[in-house]
């Protein structure tokens, strides 16, 4: 028989580990708090945004402190969050001047730089590239990205033979229309695809219409862009006609000029037959030609 002592210690033994089992300690509570949030369902397991974190005193510390940050960042779905500014092309400082919108070369030296815009197309483009690998002329080919992801061997084959290649943006909007977000989603695709595909970042950007508002340009600088427009502009777009667009050519052709053609965007035979006869003649008046520094 067990005396009063045995039973009285052994009754104490028994509730011990009765609260031990049950987690009535300190530590316990807070385990149990802790291992709920950590084992419930996955916020984004079924397809919503995860949901603002409950309110709790770290909620009232200063802005300026660790804990008062992380709800904030946490409460705002990621999807719903304005895209950051892409970082500027690795070692790609601007200098003020170079923010602005480059519309010709040095007049003092005879050079002019033919830019081709919103190719590349199936048709005109490699009949451009085949008249200036005759003549042995570098120019500057500002593609639009929708046509450069349809056609990515063209693009390869410009940046194969030499050619400056830069950014036109993806669809050829009016960027004036555009929020900032939705221009720099224009700039960014096209720039990661051109350099997806040629392995280089353009350097240079060509804002459809030569329209520059100001939220267009901060992007491009942001992207680390430089701007580049045109001091001739036959309006070949237009398709007004061969002997148009030579005579405009010649007309407005000046020492530093950079001459606006196209090869996509609509039927360039004109403008193809057009470059055929002005080139020779630029190159008789002693006249070289230059892409711009990528």
């Amino acid at each position: 028989m067990l005396s009063h002592r045995q039973i009285t210690s052994r009754r104490l033994l028994l509730a011990t580990a009765g609260l031990s089992l049950l987690g009535i300690s300190g530590c316990g509570r807070t385990g149990v708090r802790d291992a709920g949030v950590a084992s419930g369902p996955s916020p984004t397991a079924s397809g919503g945004p995860p949901p603002p974190p409950p309110a709790s005193p770290a909620a009232a510390a200063p802005s300026g402190s660790a804990t008062a940050a992380a709800p904030a960042a946490s409460a705002t779905p990621a999807a719903s969050a304005t895209p950051a500014p892409a970082p500027p092309v690795a070692g790609r400082h601007l200098t003020e001047d170079e923010r602005k919108p480059l519309n010709e070369l040095d007049a003092g030296r005879k050079v002019v730089a033919i830019t081709i815009d919103d190719g590349p197309h199936p048709t005109y483009t490699p009949e451009v590239l085949a008249l200036l690998e005759k003549h042995g002329i570098r120019a500057t080919f500002f593609l639009i990205g929708e046509n450069a992801a349809e056609h990515p061997g063209l693009v390869k084959e410009i940046a194969g033979r030499g050619h400056l290649i830069g950014n036109h943006s993806w669809s050829h909007p009016n960027l004036r229309a555009l929020p900032e977000a939705n221009i720099r989603d224009e700039l960014t695709r096209t720039s990661d695809l051109l350099a997806g595909i040629t392995g280089k970042e353009p350097t240079w950007f060509r804002s459809p219409g030569g329209d520059w508002p100001a939220k267009t340009l901060k992007v491009c600088t942001e992207l680390g862009m430089r701007p580049m427009g045109w001091s001739v502009d036959p309006e070949d777009w237009a398709e007004p006609g061969t002997d148009v667009i030579a005579r405009r050519l010649m007309a407005e052709l000046r020492p530093g000029a950079i001459v606006l053609t196209h090869d996509g965007g609509g039927n360039r035979s004109q403008t193809v037959a057009a470059l055929t006869g002005f080139l020779p003649t630029l190159i008789d008046s002693g006249y070289r030609f230059t892409a711009p520094p990528a």
